[in-house]
């Protein structure tokens, strides 16, 4: 009788987990790359090639979105985003997973899979988006966000910086969604640059010539 019930909960786990995986793949935005080699390294157009930001972006772990468990990484991440309570924990959250994705697509735009690669990085700078978002709603409510106001300044700028390199070693048709993301960056910069500026704090500098 166990055993029965145990093989059909196992089943209808497996058939879950390959439904889960299905909805996923089906309803992620594709993308395609002619994937063509340029010798030419693109010029960082808006900023000194040079130039290195302080700040570590989080090991993107061993799964990247090209794995077939990766669908079951999203969801956790979205699971415990929904269950974490604490507006300032949230925040956070919001922005590991930026960093982690952003150091995914710049893996996979080396590993020469720049379709895969753009999806993530677009999810990277809109979770870079949503933690600054998430900043602002948690300043609002009183809470003192200026610790996390200068990480996600040089937050930011890292992730200007790596789009950049990125940009160099993708496909020449690429580059130009690449480049348009850059937005995110640039505006989550100038924000939380400007919320330091009012609280009489120095931003960290900006080395790019958009400032």
């Amino acid at each position: 009788m166990w055993r029965k019930v145990l093989f059909a909960a196992s089943a209808l786990l497996f058939a879950f987990f390959v439904l889960l995986t299905s909805v996923f793949r089906t309803a992620a935005v594709k993308y395609e790359f002619a994937n063509v080699e340029d010798g030419n390294t693109l010029q960082n157009i808006l900023g000194d090639s040079n130039i290195e930001i302080n700040y570590t972006l989080a090991y993107p772990g061993k799964i990247l979105p090209d794995s077939s468990l990766w669908p079951v990484k999203a969801l956790r991440d979205k699971l415990w985003l929904a269950a974490t309570s604490n507006p300032g924990r949230k925040a956070e959250l919001k922005l590991l997973f930026a960093d982690k994705r952003l150091g995914s697509a710049n893996i996979l735009f080396k590993n020469s899979k720049p379709e895969i690669a753009y999806t993530a990085l677009t999810k990277a700078e809109k979770y870079l988006e949503e933690a600054s978002t998430q900043e602002k709603f948690n300043r609002a409510q009183g809470i003192d966000t200026s610790d996390f106001l200068r990480r996600l300044s040089l937050a930011a700028l890292k992730h200007f910086e790596v789009i950049n390199e990125i940009a160099s070693i993708a496909p020449e048709d690429a580059r130009p969604g690449i480049d348009s993301l850059q937005v995110y960056a640039r505006k989550v910069f100038e924000d939380s640059r400007n919320a330091l500026l009012e609280k009489g704090m120095t931003p960290p500098e900006n080395p790019f010539n958009w400032q």
